[in-house]
């Protein structure tokens, strides 16, 4: 009997089986341990990004993202290994691994500049569960918007669904998802349901007053690439961007539409000189990645939104706002700089961060 061996790459086979008379002997393979250990070291790699490589227009409040094909070891998923630069110069952010689908987000710590060119790169320290380490350094490079708009801050004033100054007023069964704020102001009437904090007449609120003061004049002083725009805005679809009414604005042609073009960070501002209304059952509709968080409504006097009308995106009012009965106000904020919020069976719910 002729035997014939194929040896495969890394397995040996044993002999020890062999029997006297001829019998078969044991050709089970054996697998060396140090394939094993090879298998096991595979190279992760980054198989997709968020921004593709040369991207433009992006907007200067993006959160960059790499996905890898492997589970990635978090200890090594840092600001060292996922690196943003502007000229060769690092920007300041922070890291965050999310391990069930092993995508890495860079969040840096201030707007990006408007216009510029930047460089993000995953470096040779990122490695697997298995301690592997990525083979090479990936890099990829965008550009920001030369009109893409900062969010406005802000600051503490953040944590309220409804901020006032003189009073809150309610009829009916009002919900209310956020903390519920009022200062010097002492008169909530009408108890609404709040699920959240209220700040009545304390530090807080009155800390909240002196950030959406703030918030106010930042939205109010915006100039970068403004659009015009005038009456009726119903029935529209706008991207991202200042938009700014020297008079009034209304929604009371059909929903005005918010396309974020698929860029969850994109922010639009709106500047209204005086009141900003709505007609019944119209509302505002978010689309292609659009954030109510994204959005702020800079009303000169009093915004007023008709019965059934939904809204989203925090009002920045300087005057008195009134919501109709059963309008909704959901992923918003009512906050009035020197006068009242007035409600009446509404819902109105904080946007998520």
């Amino acid at each position: 009997m002729v035997l014939i061996f194929a040896l495969l790459p890394g397995c040996q086979f044993s002999l020890g089986g062999l029997a006297a008379g001829g019998a078969t002997p044991d050709l089970s393979p054996v697998v060396n341990g140090s394939d094993l250990a090879g298998a096991a070291a595979e190279s992760p790699t980054v198989i997709s990004t968020n921004l593709v490589n040369g991207a433009i227009q992006v907007s200067v409040n993006e959160r960059i993202t790499a996905t890898f094909d492997h589970a990635m070891e978090p200890s090594t998923i840092n600001a060292l290994t996922f690196t943003l630069k502007r000229g060769g110069i690092p920007v300041s952010g922070t890291v965050v691994l999310q391990v069930g689908s092993n995508t890495a987000t860079f969040t840096p710590a201030a707007p990006l500049g408007l216009g510029l060119l930047y460089a993000a790169t995953i470096t040779t320290g990122a490695q697997n569960t298995a301690r592997s380490a990525l083979v090479a350094d990936y890099d990829w490079s965008f550009t920001t918007g030369a009109c893409s708009q900062a969010a406005v801050v802000l600051g503490s004033a953040a944590s309220f669904a409804v901020l006032a100054y003189s009073t809150v007023t309610n009829t009916g069964p009002t919900t209310i998802t956020g903390d519920l704020g009022l200062s010097p102001g002492s008169s909530v009437t009408g108890a609404p349901t709040v699920t959240g904090t209220r700040h009545v007449a304390d530090a807080a609120a009155a800390k909240g007053l002196a950030d959406l003061a703030t918030a106010y004049d930042d939205a109010a002083a915006r100039t970068l690439c403004p659009t015009i725009v005038a009456g009726d805005i119903g029935g529209q679809t706008l991207t991202p961007g200042l938009y700014r009414s020297i008079s009034s604005l209304a929604i009371s042609s059909g929903d005005l539409t918010l396309d974020a073009q698929g860029d969850a960070d994109a922010v639009f501002i709106f500047q209204i000189a005086t009141s900003l209304t709505t007609a019944a059952a119209d509302k505002v509709v978010l689309t292609r990645g659009a954030k109510a968080a994204n959005v702020y409504w800079q009303v000169g006097t009093s915004p007023s939104f008709a019965a059934t009308s939904g809204f989203k995106g925090t009002i920045l009012a300087h005057d008195a706002i009134s919501l109709g009965a059963g309008a909704t106000l959901d992923e918003g904020r009512a906050l009035s700089l020197t006068a009242a919020v007035n409600l009446d069976s509404n819902t109105i719910v904080k946007p998520a961060s």
